[in-house]
């Protein structure tokens, strides 16, 4: 499919565009941004442009998305484009310095059919230090007729020597209302589904045309479960349910279900902007916690949170980080006195 088909990334993809039009590719992109936003699908219709037979030569070149070549790319089947990425199987994914090894000797050769050999390197933040200093030195010494597209969503973790090698683009969510009407058109949801999503994938529109409507929903009302009053005032309630999820694997997920609805409590209580509100359904419900929520509490919590994501990566820590968020926020709903344990 052609550029068209992408939600958002208007000023990335112009500028490709006219450099394409100007004959000034340059031989090494990096695309960074947050993940699931659309920086591989760019660079895949980029690849597909590339080598498409039969590409729509304007001001702003784009492929057919329909030709063999183009299938191809997209299939990953095209002898003149090569995929990187780390083994999702493993333990650590990584990308390994034999795979860079074997890319080095596929660009030897010119291409078979195109103008240009075309690598995809996904995740190119998990290379090992020897994988990163190999095609550093075909960054520095490229083929005439190579191009490289690296895409990261942790730039920080990319060696500064690729990063100054590469022609560097940002990327950034594309707006809720892009995204929603993409998954309106696409998925054909209702627009309340369309909007749900949309907030609480913040607008990556790759998670948000791949998320489950049913389980996503099905998932929020046992969150909103927990934080009923009967729930939140019984210590050893929040202590089972705590255990339960932890070894469920759920745990970061009810965290950060937490962390939407706590908030939407925000947005209540300052009068906020009821549209960045996720859970719109429960409004009635938040504004009788409203009424003797402390706000700084809540606020704090909500800083808090973020911390313990980082942090809880075993389930030991992740059972903790809910037994404290649960004890903490019936204290901020003012449920019970601050230090309570009944």
């Amino acid at each position: 499919m052609p550029f068209t088909d992408i939600t958002g990334h208007e000023q990335s993809i112009s500028l490709l565009q006219a450099s394409l039009s100007n004959k000034r590719l340059a031989h090494a992109y990096l695309f960074h941004g947050d993940a699931h936003i659309g920086k591989r699908m760019t660079a895949v219709r980029l690849a597909q442009l590339l080598s498409c037979d039969r590409p729509v030569l304007t001001e702003s070149p784009d492929s057919c998305g329909q030709c063999r070549s183009c299938l191809q790319v997209t299939a990953q089947t095209h002898p003149d484009y090569f995929v990187i990425e780390p083994d999702a199987e493993a333990a650590t994914p990584q990308i390994k310095i034999e795979q860079i090894r074997e890319l080095e000797q596929q660009f030897v050769y010119r291409p078979l059919i195109g103008e240009q050999k075309i690598c995809l390197i996904d995740d190119a933040d998990r290379m090992t230090i020897g994988a990163a200093n190999a095609l550093l030195k075909t960054l520095e010494e490229p083929p005439g007729h190579s191009l490289f597209i690296l895409i990261t969503s942790r730039l920080h973790a990319l060696p500064i020597t690729i990063r100054s090698r590469c022609q560097t683009l940002r990327f950034t969510s594309p707006a809720r209302t892009q995204v929603e009407a993409a998954l309106i058109l696409k998925r054909e949801l209702p627009p309340d589904d369309a909007r749900f999503l949309a907030l609480l994938t913040d607008s990556r529109i790759g998670e948000a045309l791949t998320t489950n409507v049913a389980e996503v929903r099905a998932r929020q009302q046992e969150c909103l479960t927990l934080v009923k009053p009967e729930s939140l005032t019984s210590s050893t309630t929040i202590l089972s349910a705590s255990e339960t999820l932890a070894k469920s694997d759920r745990g970061a997920e009810t965290l950060s279900w937490l962390t939407r609805w706590i908030r939407d409590l925000v947005i209540v209580l300052v009068d906020g902007d009821r549209d960045q509100i996720l859970h719109l359904d429960q409004v009635p419900h938040l504004q009788r916690f409203a009424g003797r929520a402390d706000i700084d509490l809540l606020l704090t919590l909500l800083s808090d949170i973020e911390k313990h994501a980082q942090q809880a990566t075993r389930h030991l820590n992740v059972q903790m980080a809910l037994e404290t968020t649960f004890l903490r926020l019936r204290e901020a709903l003012g449920l019970v006195p601050v230090g309570a344990m009944t």
